[in-house]
């Protein structure tokens, strides 16, 4: 009987471990849907996302590959990525920011609508 208590509490254990993971790092397409709105292109090379964050939103953590972000309106984000304290970062449309790898999560902290357009930049298929 101990024996199964183990085994039972430890496949919890696991399931949980997994389960948490896919929450603090995930598609942003799934993580927050109210925020971006609308995949615009999606290929073996990239996948092009409408975003768009109210005042006051907070988008949760999610992980994008190599990407960039071109922006369409005026505004202030609060981003944290994993690991570092938060940082803002104010948006001017017509900005284009490159950005490595990250998994992170950011809040509108302005009083405008931030509309931006994210470009995942997909790796190279394996052959």
């Amino acid at each position: 009987m101990k024996t199964i208590k183990m085994i039972s509490m430890t496949l919890l254990i696991g399931l949980f471990l997994i389960m948490s993971t896919g929450i603090h790092a995930q598609d942003p397409m799934k993580a927050g849907p109210k925020v971006y709105k609308k995949v615009l292109l999606n290929n073996d090379k990239v996948r092009v996302m409408s975003v768009e964050f109210a005042p006051g939103q907070v988008m949760p953590w999610h992980s994008h590959p190599h990407h960039t972000i071109y922006a369409l309106t005026d505004g202030t984000l609060e981003i944290t990525d994993k690991g570092k304290p938060a940082s803002i970062a104010k948006f001017k449309a017509g900005d284009v920011l490159y950005i490595t790898p990250v998994t992170h999560m950011g809040k509108n902290i302005g009083k405008n609508t931030i509309k931006l357009v994210v470009t995942e930049i997909k790796p190279p298929m394996k052959k």
